[in-house]
C-alpha cells in the first residue's frame, strides 16, 4: 500500500464514556487472510456511537502498522483474501504498566499520540496470535483483551496438549498419536506401527494450526509420508487422529459476567454436500460455501443437544477459557459426544458458525461484539 493509500490517522482525543477499541488483526501465521476477514466482520458491527475504534494490521512478516477501519477493504472478493500490507505506519503499544497510551511512529517524524487503548480485540488466528504469544505481550503491557489468557490459549491452540488436559478432567476425546518432529524420518517403522493401532482412515492435523490448514484424510498407510508433510508446511509438530464416525457439531461458549458459570448456545451441524470435499476442509470452509450447509440449530434429540452442551461448557472451563471459544465435538450414531477440538478464537464473521450459534440462541452479531467487549472490560489485568 502506497502512502498516499495509507489510512488516516484517527482522533487520538478521549469522549467521555465510549471506550477505545483496538481491532488487531492479520499476523504471521498462514490463516492471516481469514484474520483479515473476521476483522472486517467486527469492524462492521461495531456501534462507532458507542466505541472509538482503532484498526490495527499485523503484517505476514510481524509488522505492527495502523489500517484501514473500513469493513469491506477486509472482505473477501472472489478467490483473493485480504492481507495487510506495511503502510510504514507504525503502531507501538503501551510500555509500562498503567500507562495505555499507543503511538504512531512515522519514519523522520516524532511519535504521534493515538490516545489511551481500554481494550484490545484480538482477532487473530493460529500461531503468533491465537497461541497465547500475544496474550502475553498483552498482559505484560498490561491492557485489557478480549478472549482466553496465555495458558488457556496455548493449551487451546496445540491439538495435543489440548486433548491430554480434556482427558484428564475426564472428558471424552478420540484415539490419537502425535508425531514429534524428525519421528517419521527417524524411525519410520515405529511411526507407522503406532498409527495403524489407530486404524483407518486417519485424519492427519499440524498440532498448531487452524482453519482445517494442512489436514489430510489418509486411507491407506502408504500415503501418511506424503500427508505428514503437508501437516508440517505448517508445523513440525504433527497429531494423527482415528476417525469419529459420527456428525459433525459445534457449540459456542460465552463467558459469564463476575464469576458466573459460562453460558453455552445452542448447537449447529455442518453438513458438506459436495464439491469433492472429504471433509469440512479450508476450501470448503472459506472459498466454496455452496457446497457447505450450516444447520443452526442443528436437528438432535433434546437429550443429545443437552449433553453437547454441557460437554461445551466443561471444556471451557477445563482449558481455563475466558470470553469466548467455539467447541467441536462428534455426536456419533449411539448419541455418545466425542470432543474433536476447542477454538479460543474461532473465524467470527457474520456468517461464521461461532456468532451464527448465538443469534440461533437470541444474541445477534452485534451485541455478541458488545457482550465480549464488556466480558474484557470488567476482567482485572495481572495474575487472576
Amino acid at each position: 500500500m502506497t502512502d498516499d493509500l495509507a489510512p488516516a490517522v484517527p482522533d487520538a482525543s478521549a469522549r467521555p464514556g465510549r471506550p477505545r477499541v483496538m481491532v488487531l488483526f492479520g499476523g504471521r501465521s498462514g490463516e492471516h487472510a481469514i484474520s483479515c476477514v473476521t476483522a472486517g466482520g467486527v469492524l462492521r458491527a461495531l456501534d462507532r456511537e458507542r466505541y472509538d475504534v482503532l484498526a490495527v494490521g499485523i503484517t505476514r512478516d510481524g509488522r505492527w502498522v495502523l489500517a484501514d477501519d473500513d469493513p469491506d477493504r477486509w472482505a473477501i472478493d472472489g478467490d483473493r483474501l485480504p492481507e495487510v500490507e506495511d503502510t510504514a505506519r507504525r503502531v507501538l503499544l503501551p510500555q509500562a504498566v498503567g500507562d495505555r497510551s499507543v503511538q504512531l511512529l512515522e519514519d523522520r517524524a516524532a511519535p504521534q499520540d493515538l490516545g489511551a487503548v481500554d481494550v484490545v480485540l484480538p482477532l487473530l488466528h493460529g500461531p503468533f496470535g491465537e497461541d497465547g504469544t500475544l496474550q502475553g505481550l498483552l498482559e505484560l503491557a498490561d491492557v485489557r483483551y478480549v478472549g482466553a489468557g496465555v495458558l488457556a490459549s496455548a493449551v487451546g491452540m496445540d491439538k495435543h496438549m489440548m486433548k491430554l488436559v480434556l482427558a484428564g478432567h475426564g472428558l471424552p476425546v478420540g484415539p490419537f498419536r502425535v508425531l514429534l518432529p524428525g519421528v517419521l524420518a527417524r524411525d519410520p517403522q515405529a511411526a507407522l506401527t503406532a498409527v495403524k493401532e489407530l486404524g483407518l482412515p486417519v485424519f492427519v492435523k499440524p498440532a498448531r494450526a487452524g482453519s482445517s490448514l494442512g489436514i489430510s484424510r489418509v486411507d491407506a498407510l502408504e500415503d501418511l509420508h506424503a500427508a505428514v508433510a503437508e501437516a508440517q508446511r505448517h508445523d513440525p509438530k504433527v497429531v494423527v487422529e482415528a476417525a469419529v464416525v459420527g456428525r459433525e457439531v459445534e457449540c459456542g461458549v460465552l463467558g459469564g459476567r463476575a464469576g458466573a458459570a459460562p453460558r453455552t448456545s445452542l448447537p449447529g451441524e455442518i453438513v458438506v454436500t459436495g464439491g469433492g470435499h472429504a471433509f469440512y476442509d479450508f476450501s470448503a470452509k472459506y472459498l466454496d460455501e455452496g457446497n457447505v450447509r450450516l444447520e443452526c440449530p442443528a436437528d438432535l434429540p433434546a437429550h443429545v443437544v443437552e449433553r453437547v452442551r454441557q460437554v461445551a461448557a466443561e471444556a471451557f472451563e477445563a482449558v481455563g477459557c475466558e470470553g469466548l471459544a467455539r467447541v467441536d465435538v462428534f455426536v456419533t450414531p449411539d448419541d455418545d459426544v466425542v470432543v474433536n477440538e476447542i477454538n479460543t478464537m474461532p473465524g467470527f464473521t457474520p456468517f461464521s458458525m461461532y456468532p451464527r450459534m448465538w443469534a440461533a440462541s437470541g444474541l445477534d452479531y452485534p451485541a455478541l461484539v458488545d457482550e465480549l467487549l464488556a466480558l474484557a472490560l470488567e476482567r482485572p489485568t495481572g495474575l487472576r
